[in-house]
């Protein structure tokens, strides 16, 4: 079996890692990277500490407006597609990679394979949430993380296909957390397990809106907490160009997979907008402050530790200080060998 994964985006990168692993010892995987995140602390040193093989190819699409970038990505993709004839193509999450790769192989009539399918935000004003519906109706395999996501399926009328895999990220998950034990992030921070908070900001609707950017930074310098915050660069572009005030948070570059997991796994809490990290929150055991007003992960907040309070300073400051997960969590991502579910039943079809 010739397989070809398009990956482009940090968490794209984690889950390749699980999968490519598997797929590598069952038939020929052809690695594309669409270059969509290109910063070096963004991209290859995911490859590196996550022993990803380098990519087969390289299409440097780098930024631009959504139109802009998935257009190159499909006419990219499409060349390569045409040239390695493979059985099927794999694409991952929600990105602007994961359509340009659904669109380039579902016109070349490739059977298509999309991981973490069923995710619904129910908001359409996000172009992840367009990627998303769009990818799954046009794939031929959905490998679906959660009952909730096969039922969101269900209601959109797609029953075949459907597999119920649990979720990849937490194959990866536990073979990070292994490996970044012996991580010296903290000591070169000079911070203290349980002392600190970890937030992510890099959602467009919060990081291109000047209002609601203060907002959230306001929260930050204001939190009883010390707020660590790996700066995104979009988001760096957008604080310079706003002139937001950053102080009273301590800002670093962004830092790798494995450091990132050693941050989590030892901070007091997470504040996020990304979709991926509220679900590391949760396998981590981490109390998760969402500041977007919906979820993908909607397990997060029904199990109690994950709240959803938008870019709103007040109920960001009120949940640093009194939001706590006050029950156990549940297991709804599977037992950590989704990654092998994925490729047996891809050699299946």
């Amino acid at each position: 079996m010739k397989v070809v994964e398009i990956i482009g985006a940090r968490p794209q990168f984690v889950k390749a890692a699980t999968v490519s692993r598997v797929l590598r010892k069952s038939g020929t995987d052809i690695l594309v990277h669409t270059g969509q995140h290109y910063d070096e602390n963004m991209s290859r040193v995911f490859f590196d500490e996550l022993e990803i093989p380098r990519p087969d190819y390289d299409l440097e699409v780098g930024s631009g407006t959504h139109g802009e970038m998935t257009a190159k990505m499909l006419e990219r993709i499409e060349e390569v597609l045409v040239k390695e004839k493979p059985d099927m193509v794999l694409v991952y999450g929600d990105t602007n990679s994961t359509i340009a790769g659904s669109l380039a192989a579902v016109k070349l009539h490739i059977p298509t394979a999309h991981v973490e399918a069923g995710l619904r935000s129910f908001n359409r004003e996000m172009p992840e949430e367009i990627n998303r519906i769009l990818t799954d109706h046009a794939s031929d395999l959905l490998f679906v993380p959660t009952q909730v996501a096969v039922e969101n399926l269900k209601k959109e009328g797609i029953t075949k296909g459907v597999h119920l895999t649990g979720d990849c990220m937490y194959d990866a998950l536990l073979h990070a957390k292994a490996l970044s034990a012996d991580r010296t992030i903290l000591k070169d921070l000079g911070l203290e397990a349980d002392d600190y908070l970890l937030a992510t900001v890099h959602r467009a609707s919060n990081t291109d809106d000047e209002r609601l950017l203060r907002n959230i930074f306001e929260a930050f310098a204001e939190s009883p907490t010390q707020i660590v915050l790996p700066l995104h660069p979009r988001t760096k572009k957008m604080v310079q160009t706003f002139g937001v005030d950053t102080t009273g948070v301590k800002i670093i570059e962004p830092v790798g997979y494995l450091d990132f997991v050693a941050l989590e796994a030892s901070c007091n809490g997470i504040l996020t907008d990304s979709g991926g990290i509220q679900k590391e929150a949760f396998l981590l055991g981490k109390r998760c402050i969402t500041m977007r007003e919906e979820t993908e992960w909607v397990e997060t907040v029904d199990d109690g530790w994950n709240i959803l309070v938008g870019p709103d300073k007040g109920k960001i400051l009120d949940a640093i200080s009194n939001f706590h997960p006050t029950r156990e969590r549940s297991e709804p991502y599977g037992d950590g060998r989704a990654a092998e579910k994925m490729v047996q039943i891809m050699l299946d079809f």
